[in-house]
């Protein structure tokens, strides 16, 4: 296998789980020195750990909120002094809740929002730092299908994925002069992740609607977002890279 990543030192946030650790695992085999987030899930930190070490790499974990400033700093600067300085951050740290607009309270808007979007913000911020004086870096903000209204979704998930989008493109204008790209990747339903919480009829609407007539792998989602973050891919920024088997 190409090893798209060699010697890459990055961060994914949200990474002991689904789709985050599907990347870790990939980067990992792809070479790369990984760190990666979590929130609350002590038990699946340590499988994330044993199973990207198994992968390649032995990861630094962290363990905090993305929508924690301090601990944001903190991650980034231990990072920074551990592997002297960050090639990749990847925010994938994501929350959601099936809630009509009616039953949804004003503290589930401002939660959503905060891991959602601030998070994005201050983990950007914070890389950027170093990316900057280095000249160089790549951030990949991971989208959904949502921010499109393809199927229903909860108005304050989709209005957060939607604000993404936004970001990317307004970020990659910012940076680009440094040779920084920053690039939205938005899957699809996978088979882990948000569908395992989605109830069966709305997972049944997606796959009538879908071309391909399945729920993405994981490891495919894992591998398209190794692409976007190596060398290879040099010469796209500000783009959104759908992979959700042609809805």
């Amino acid at each position: 296998m190409t090893r798209l990543l060699e010697g890459k030192r990055c961060i994914v946030t949200g990474g002991t789980r689904g789709l985050g650790l599907a990347m870790c695992v990939a980067f990992a085999r792809h070479g790369a020195r990984v760190a990666l987030t979590y929130h609350k899930d002590d038990a699946s930190a340590e499988d994330a750990k044993r199973a990207v070490a198994a992968a390649g790499s032995e990861p630094l974990v962290f363990k905090g909120s993305v929508a924690d400033s301090a601990h944001v700093k903190s991650t980034v600067a231990a990072v920074v002094a551990a592997f002297g300085g960050v090639d990749v951050l990847v925010n994938n740290a994501g929350v959601t809740q099936v809630l009509p607009i009616s039953l949804l309270e004003e503290a589930d808007w401002d939660e959503l929002m905060d891991v959602n979007v601030k998070g994005v913000y201050l983990y950007s911020r914070a890389v950027l730092r170093h990316m900057i004086r280095a000249k160089r870096g790549n951030i990949l903000n991971i989208g959904n299908f949502a921010s499109e209204r393809i199927i229903e979704s909860p108005v304050h998930y989709a209005a957060s994925k939607s604000a993404l989008r936004g970001l990317t493109e307004a970020l990659a204008r910012e940076v680009g002069r440094y040779a920084i790209r920053v690039n939205l990747l938005a899957p699809g339903l996978a088979e882990v992740g948000m569908a395992q919480g989605l109830p069966q009829h709305r997972q049944t609407e997606y796959l009538d609607k879908c071309p391909l007539g399945r729920l993405a792998r994981a490891d495919e989602v894992a591998e398209m977002a190794a692409f976007l973050v190596s060398d290879s891919n040099s010469f796209m920024t500000g783009a959104k890279v759908v992979l959700d088997g042609g809805l």
